[in-house]
């Protein structure tokens, strides 16, 4: 019985893992430890006790009980409901309160909570049929992939509570009081720090996605990533400190109002981000452009600057929104000229792809 608990608490912990939680193997073994001192019949602590260990920001907790739900659930128990809430209370029940009721009977009319298939048909919808409501999930993908480039490991090693190896040289050192290795001393990798720079295009052939493209910046710059942020059209704008701002309407107040839905002079732009910025880039950074490619400028130039700041970052990510379209290829000059100095080239349509740049900044 213990082990079945184990089991599944160690599978709760790689569930949150792959949507996105700090929740490694330290995480785990404190959860087995807060459930042990838990009595076993009583539910509410039980999943109380989970959540204290595994949860540890305020929107984590939806997508917790999600998984919760997924590992825990009895066999043959249906869908989670929601029971009717009180009158002074109009917002839905969590899987906490939940729990809290035991058995009681949920009442007629309630509401299902929306499964995998509203989330999948969600994810595949582009951009451009989006409304103003639905940029939740923007945030919520930004967070994660925030939380996976914080969670990389480098090449280096430091001292650990817990660790992935066991520091001999420590562990020795701290014997000699007694002539024997009573204590263990471990270490584990250093976090590799990842700095992403993104600039991203607002001229008129891009209005119907930059705004959900800013509002993935916004979120960025709201996580645990280092993230530097620029929109261009005309010019070129530094917006860094602008969507540090919350909430989002302030945000987006802040903006600069020239170049927006006008023209595109990518190379121009790229050159002044090149020569005012370029010492944001090394070999930590990921530079990210989100484009379709249109531009007004020389090709030439546009080749050039691209071939200069792909030699001074890790790799250059160009998502541009029009390669999810069936039949799209990339035949504008700008996109042509930019095509052989770019790592990774990927659509920015919808919300799968966005999810998909998670993989493409971990390379």
């Amino acid at each position: 019985m213990e082990l079945d608990l184990v089991a599944r608490v160690v599978l709760l912990s790689r569930t949150l893992r792959s949507r996105g939680f700090l929740a490694g193997t330290g995480h785990s073994i404190d959860a087995v430890r807060a459930v042990r001192e838990v009595p076993i019949g009583d539910r509410a602590l039980f999943y109380l006790a989970l959540r204290t260990v595994l949860v540890s920001r305020p929107e984590e907790r939806a997508p917790f009980d999600q998984a919760f739900t997924e590992v825990f659930s009895l066999p043959g128990e249906g869908p989670l409901r929601s029971p009717e809430p009180p009158a002074q209370n109009p917002q839905q029940l969590s899987v906490a309160s939940w729990l809290l009721q035991g058995d009681a009977e949920v009442e007629d009319g309630e509401e299902e909570i929306r499964g995998a298939s509203v989330e999948t048909s969600l994810a595949e919808q582009d951009f451009k049929t989006f409304d103003a409501d639905q940029l939740e999930e923007i945030e919520r993908i930004a967070a994660r992939i925030a939380r996976r480039l914080a969670l990389r490991r480098g090449r280096r090693w430091k001292p650990a509570r817990r660790g992935a190896r066991i520091d001999l040289r420590r562990t020795v050192r701290r014997s000699l009081a007694t002539g024997e290795p009573l204590e263990l001393c471990f270490r584990d990798r250093k976090p590799r720090k990842t700095r992403l720079v993104a600039l991203c295009d607002v001229s008129g052939s891009m209005d119907l996605y930059s705004r959900f493209l800013l509002q993935f910046l916004y979120a960025l710059q709201g996580s645990v990533a280092r993230v530097e942020s620029f929109v261009f059209a005309t010019e070129l704008s530094r917006v860094t400190e602008v969507l540090r701002l919350r909430p989002w309407a302030h945000a987006l107040r802040g903006l600069p109002g020239r170049g927006f839905s006008g023209g595109t002079r990518i190379g121009e732009c790229l050159e002044r981000f090149r020569d005012e910025f370029s010492s944001m880039l090394d070999h930590r950074t990921v530079l990210v452009v989100l484009s379709d490619g249109w531009d007004t400028g020389e090709p030439a130039a546009l080749s050039a600057v691209m071939e200069d700041l792909r030699g001074r970052c890790r790799h250059v990510v160009w998502l541009n929104p029009l390669l999810g379209s069936p039949g799209y290829e990339p035949t504008a000059a700008g996109m042509q000229a930019a095509l052989p100095h770019v790592s990774v080239f990927a659509p920015a349509h919808n919300l799968s792809s966005l999810r998909a740049l998670e993989r493409h900044l971990l390379l």
